[in-house]
């Protein structure tokens, strides 16, 4: 399709904008570490908060939950929806924790819980195992999402698109650090919910669709519209529901919903001012990235169904798709194709700037394990900051082109999102205990995240093979990785020495200031349950008051507002 001369200067806007920054706070980032990766730990809540919900809009998310709509309706979102128990198990617990902890990366953890030389390489081997291959395999994602993106609204190839969009992201991001991050992360989060519900509104009032009521009445449409499974259906409701809720939520590990904490959501709480800012931040990204944002994503998934029915209606309609890249979520994209110009920039911006806000976050927070936990930490422990710096622009280049490079290798966002959760199935309920107890050391680590990734790795081998040497069900690959995995680390827990006696000490008094660490246990458990149902009341709320069911859209927002008060009374208790 063909863009307009206004659409180009509304992105052209958003580089140089993006470029501005990057200059402007390049000379404060470039002092030390401290500034490079943690802007100085005197960042608020709301611009940490903001810049957390602005990384997990990558250019991928819109076409997995499209994805999702299309193919399991949109109950099909409770494969994320219920990570929101791992978010507010965060903000309860381990939010002020990690801000007392005063280190400048979650791998720094490693060295103050554990004891011996086995805590510095697993310091070391984390850097490497998160930084580089979980790192890489999360961006090539998002590098594939925006290649689909890109081809079908600019008509350009994956390679040129990898080409052009890496030296861009690369720039800014390695001049300003986490600063030039975060305020380009602010302002990325306005124009994509600007753009997402303004292009939203557009596409259900476009003449093949006729308005909000006849595509909710459509025939391709009415069926998919619970935001429940379907209880008589038994693989939906094992698959999208009970999953979820049961094993997944506590027992695997993936980016931006980590048990405990962890990864750039723990980079930014380590930036906060202080421990109230952190612990706010997080609330408030819980509740934007799982009841705020949604919404405008799900019902384009649900306008793609009238437009383009199945995925040969897509195929004929953009042939120049390589067999690699058909798939549903490019429905998103293929539905973009109809706005009209002005609104086309501010949307194709959005995305532009959803793909460099997570792959700038995703190299800040990679090169940041790279420079701290393993160059700085094992290679040359006399680096200045300048070196290591300078390392850390450098790792920056070389991660972006191997996730370029990996980007080839993938198929769909969902593809991603499945291998990802596989390869952290079964370590989520050690980095949730590991704060409490005390019988957990540095083997018990190694042995998770090995185990996990040889089962991830079985599956994923056996997955593209022209023979599978075993076909199961993909909820079976979770479950059969969550129970292998769990009782692998929990034996070697038990059969390998604790952490000395002096270190947890030392942990305890940093940490939890000498008090009992089970303070509070009972009001904490109450403000996550509450919580939890004051963001999912909301979001079912926003979504009853455009199906038009006005009753259960009030008792809903009702129900909401006495979530809310009540975590005002929970929160000063905790405090």
């Amino acid at each position: 399709m063909n863009l307009t001369t206004l659409d180009y200067s509304i992105i052209g806007g958003f580089f140089l904008f993006s470029l501005i920054i990057g200059l402007w706070v390049s000379k404060t980032a470039s002092k030390n570490t401290s500034e490079y990766f943690l802007s100085g730990r005197n960042m608020p809540w709301w611009l940490l908060g903001v810049s957390m919900v602005a990384t997990t809009f990558a250019a991928d998310t819109p076409g997995l939950v499209t994805e999702l709509v299309r193919k399991n309706g949109v109950s099909g979102n409770w494969v994320w929806w219920a990570m929101l128990l791992t978010g507010m198990l965060t903000v309860f617990f381990y939010a002020k924790l990690w801000r007392k902890s005063g280190i400048t990366t979650d791998l720094e953890f490693y060295e103050i819980r554990y004891s011996g030389k086995v805590a510095s390489f697993l310091r070391g081997f984390r850097a490497i195992y998160l930084g580089v291959i979980f790192n890489i395999i999360t961006m090539a994602g998002v590098c594939l999402a925006g290649a689909k993106i890109a081809n079908i609204l600019l008509g350009i190839s994956q390679g040129e698109m990898l080409l052009y969009s890496s030296i861009i992201v690369v720039i800014y991001s390695s001049l300003g650090g986490l600063k030039g991050v975060l305020i380009t992360d602010f302002v990325q989060f306005i124009i994509a919910m600007i753009g997402s519900v303004w292009a939203t509104i557009y596409i259900v009032n476009l003449p093949e669709i006729g308005g909000l009521t006849q595509l909710l009445t459509h025939e391709n449409v009415s069926g998919q519209l619970a935001m429940l499974p379907d209880f008589s259906n038994k693989e939906a409701l094992i698959t999208l529901f009970i999953i979820p809720f049961a094993v997944q939520w506590w027992s695997t590990w993936y980016p931006g919903a980590e048990p405990g904490g962890g990864g750039y959501i723990a980079q930014r709480m380590l930036a906060a001012k202080d421990e109230k800012n952190a612990t706010w931040a997080t609330l408030f990204f819980n509740f934007a990235h799982y009841a705020l944002r949604p919404w405008p994503w799900i019902i384009v998934g649900l306008a793609s169904l009238v437009v383009f029915p199945n995925l040969e209606s897509i195929n004929s309609t953009f042939p120049n798709l390589s067999a690699e890249m058909q798939g549903h979520d490019v429905a998103y994209a293929a539905m973009m194709t109809y706005l009209p110009a002005g609104l086309l920039g501010i949307v194709l911006t959005s995305l532009i700037a959803a793909f460099m806000s997570t792959i700038s976050t995703q190299l800040n927070w990679g090169s940041s394990y790279i420079v701290n936990d393993f160059y700085g930490r094992f290679i040359n422990q006399k680096a200045t900051e300048k070196q290591k710096v300078i390392v850390g622009k450098t790792t920056t280049v070389l991660l972006m082109v191997c996730a370029a490079l990996f980007s080839f290798y993938l198929q769909s966002a969902k593809d991603v999102f499945d291998l990802l959760l596989q390869i952290g199935a079964g370590t989520g309920l050690l980095f949730i205990l590991r704060w409490f107890w005390s019988r957990i050391n540095p083997y018990s680590e190694i042995a998770a995240m090995l185990i996990s990734f040889l089962i991830a790795l079985f599956f994923f081998i056996n997955g593209k093979m022209e023979t599978p040497m075993i076909e199961i069900a993909g909820y079976w690959k979770l479950i059969i990785g969550v129970v292998i995995t769990t009782i692998g680390w929990v034996l070697v827990t038990l059969l390998t020495k604790p952490t000395k006696k002096e270190t947890l000490e030392n942990f305890n008094t940093l940490i939890f200031e000498g008090e009992d660490k089970f303070k509070n246990i009972g009001i904490k458990i109450l403000g996550f349950i509450v919580g939890t149902i004051g963001v999912y009341s909301f979001l079912f709320a926003t979504g009853n008051w455009i199906y038009g069911k006005t009753q259960l859209a009030l008792g809903l927002s009702l129900l909401t507002v006495i979530c809310m008060g009540i975590l005002v009374k929970i929160w000063k208790k905790i405090q």
